[in-house]
């Protein structure tokens, strides 16, 4: 069997000029990075509609979210659709540590894969570059004088790695010593400003609003007052660009920013998704980990900012992954087991539930497909789905390509142009802060309700009596591995509660964030991270062991 970066290897990508062409980008608004890379500029005259891809709650044995997306997008071109995918770039802490690469799967994949998940063009690390020159203005301020008076200082510096070391450590050793802290870079306050910026004006303006720390009279610092946000936009000015790749099967895509779902909020900028927008008729996009994450904050948070909403929502399960959720061991999970499937299948059911019920939005279920999966398995999900209101499909994308994803994307079409509703949030803007947290808790992951540390408590009543604050969406920070707040609870739990132990202001990006369970913000690596088993041929520059 042929790896992911074999596959890719195999195939002969179009030219991107030929690719732009499709969606009717000229030689003017391209500006290309090699043959098989560009960056786009300007917009296209389309108004484009969204279908949202999300998934059940991650497991050991897969689900398969981008490779769907793909897929989905490739059915959707054989149909004869101009279509247009919008999907996150991958960060190097996963793509050197355990999760591997994002890129897709077999030959439902975005390409080049290789340049994809590592440098690609430049965007990491430019996001990484104007976050630490932050720090450094911060840091040297306070060493000239320190005019604004700043008595304690919450920006962090950043790094795209896992790098568990650089949690907690002290920085200015010998002339201004402090505690000091770094996130990854897809966590970062920058990533999420980047991300949620319109253009490149509201990105000076969201750079700006950036809070630093606080003066002697409680009073919050800004990257503004700083005078760094000028000088970080210009770190930013080629990577705001949106990345225009293509599929296997040339199906253009956009690729564009990299916020986790689990610790920020896990989408694509909206600069790339409205730019899809207006050159493609259909745009699928995704948003990380399960529906619980990823979903709310591009339903709650991201469709806000952009003005937009999805026509349709794909919840992508595996009947393995639903088996694990129910008990069953990672190695049994391609055996027959109907009871398994019957007990972890209501982590799926929640998720449906969700996107119908709350956000009153139609919901296709995409079911990835594995030779072990038994027909009596399939027939369970799509009568139990049915009940609910969404319409199963299986999707054979890994395997056949866009062949094996036309049924999904036919349904997928005929949902989309069936819709004419308005899609409703989990919670009003207007909310009290607490009241947000406790509806996305209640109504999203089903707990009984919210419990505060001492510490949040006193967050929250700052941020309570700032009018500022007052109508911020909130970010919850959690688990990506169940629907609580702590991550052996599989399925679809019941009789907990979540517990918020951090609370602060993310100002540049415009939102609450919400620090729940052991969630950390700069990961580590495993026990065998992925980059030992990494080669590349110095005669040919063959990679090996990338995905």
């Amino acid at each position: 069997m042929l790896t992911d970066i074999e596959i890719a290897s195999s195939v002969t990508p179009r030219p991107i000029t030929e690719i732009a062409a499709k969606l009717g980008i000229d030689d003017d608004r391209l500006e290309c990075y090699g043959r098989y890379k560009a960056k786009v500029t300007g917009r296209g005259g389309k108004k484009g509609r969204v279908v949202l891809v999300t998934a059940i709650n991650p497991t050991p044995a897969g689900e398969g979210k981008t490779t769907v997306s793909i897929g989905l997008a490739d059915g959707m071109a054989k149909l004869g659709k101009n279509v247009c995918l919008a999907l996150r770039e991958p960060s190097l802490g996963p793509v050197f540590g355990i999760k591997g690469g994002a890129t897709g799967g077999g030959y439902a994949q975005v390409v080049p894969m290789d340049d994809i998940n590592l440098h690609f063009n430049g965007d990491f690390h430019a996001i990484t570059a104007a976050n630490n020159l932050l720090s450094a203005m911060i840091d040297n301020h306070i060493f000239q004088g320190n005019a604004l008076h700043i008595k304690e200082v919450t920006h962090r510096r950043a790094l795209d790695l896992n790098d568990r070391s650089l949690r907690n450590v002290e920085c200015g050793i010998g002339y201004n010593e402090r505690p000091d802290h770094f996130d990854i870079t897809a966590a970062c306050e920058v990533m999420a400003v980047f991300c949620l910026a319109r253009d490149f004006a509201d990105l000076k303006k969201r750079l700006g609003d950036i809070v630093v720390g606080v003066d002697e009279e409680g009073r919050d610092v800004t990257a503004r007052m700083l005078k760094a946000d000028e000088a970080m936009a210009i770190l930013l000015k080629e990577a705001v660009k949106p990345n225009l790749v293509q599929t296997l099967e040339g199906t253009p895509a956009f690729v564009h920013g990299g916020p986790f779902a689990n610790i920020a909020h896990g989408c694509n900028s909206i600069i790339a998704t409205r730019a899809a927008m207006s050159y493609a008729d259909y745009v699928v996009t995704e948003a990380g980990f399960g529906a619980d994450l990823g979903a709310e904050k591009f339903l709650d948070i991201k469709c806000r900012a952009a003005g937009i909403q999805p026509s349709c929502v794909v919840v992508v399960a595996t009947v393995r992954g639903l088996k694990y959720g129910g008990g069953v061991p990672k190695q049994d999970t391609g055996k027959p087991n109907l009871e398994a499937l019957k007990a972890g299948a209501p982590n799926l059911f929640k998720h449906v539930e969700n996107i119908t019920g709350v956000y009153k939005l139609p919901c296709v279920v995409a079911i990835n497909r594995f030779v072990t999966d038994t027909d009596e398995e399939i027939e369970y999900l799509r009568a139990e789905c049915g009940a609910r209101g969404a319409e199963v499909c299986l999707a054979d994308v890994w395997a056949r390509g866009g062949e094996g994803g036309t049924e999904l994307a036919s349904a997928v079409i005929g949902h989309m142009d069936a819709y004419e509703g308005e899609m409703e949030y989990a919670y009003p803007l207007t909310a009290p802060i607490k009241e947000k947290i406790e509806l996305v808790a209640r109504r999203i992951y089903g707990a009984d309700g919210v419990d505060y540390t001492e510490e949040a408590e006193r967050a929250l009543s700052r941020f309570a009596a700032d009018p500022a604050c007052r109508d911020l969406p909130v970010c919850i920070a959690k688990t990506q591995y169940s629907l609580s707040d702590d991550q052996t609870r599989l399925g679809r739990p019941t009789g907990f509660r979540i517990t918020v132990r951090e609370l602060y202001r993310r100002a540049g990006a415009g939102f609450l964030v919400a620090v729940t369970g052991k969630i950390l913000l700069m990961p580590g690596l495993g026990k065998t991270p992925a980059a030992e088993n990494m080669t590349i041929d110095p005669d040919t520059m063959e990679i090996k062991g990338l995905f």
